[in-house]
């Protein structure tokens, strides 16, 4: 048997998939949370063989989730399931470790077989995504994302500066290479672009 945790922030979805994964025979849904911080001791608790986790989620993303998978040693695989079909996302995910990206609208039983080729130790990853996902690279560093992500929630270079340790021109300087680096005019559009490309 297969042991899935599902880690979905929407009850719905989370209701929906647990019931799919159910009628596999050989899939056991040990455990399902609706936060990535739950979701992270629930793999510890369980030690469930595949995570199956959204990327935007309370305290923790799916991608900080599977990072932490991979920095903690656990033998657990972590696919990831979502909405963005981004690939920004994609080689995030993968340089976070995980070993699985599929679109939600994907079939239903796409998802089941993708479980199985992790489980034996393969990759599954959305086919259209995997092409378009090392034809343009993510320019920004993450000093960078994390400023940049910062800024487009509104925060002042002072509450960044604070938030992060920084002095406030070293925050200007990373918000002023972001924005050189996307070719953009401000840090609204260079926060734009980089949330539609996947590279927050």
């Amino acid at each position: 048997m297969i042991r899935v945790l599902l880690a979905e922030d929407q009850a719905m979805v989370r209701g929906a998939l647990a019931a799919l994964l159910r009628l596999e025979p050989d899939i056991d849904v040990v455990g399902s949370v609706a936060d990535g911080e739950t979701a992270w001791r629930e793999v510890q608790r369980l030690a469930p063989d595949v995570l199956v986790t959204d990327i935007e989620m309370p305290h923790l993303t799916g991608l900080e989730l599977a990072q932490r998978v991979k920095e903690g040693g656990q033998s657990c695989k972590v696919v990831i399931l979502t909405t963005f079909a981004r690939a920004g996302y994609l080689r995030r995910a993968l340089d976070a470790g995980a070993s699985g990206y599929l679109l939600k609208d994907a079939p239903a039983d796409r998802l089941a077989e993708a479980l199985r080729k992790v489980h034996r130790g393969g990759r599954a990853v959305d086919p259209e995504l995997a092409v378009e996902a090392w034809s343009e690279a993510d320019p920004l560093n993450d000093r960078e994302r994390q400023v940049l992500r910062l800024a487009g929630e509104g925060r002042s270079a002072g509450e960044i500066a604070d938030e992060l340790g920084l002095s406030q021109g070293t925050v200007r300087n990373y918000l002023s290479e972001a924005i050189g680096k996307l070719g953009v005019g401000n840090r609204i559009e260079a926060y734009r672009l980089a949330r539609q490309k996947g590279w927050l």
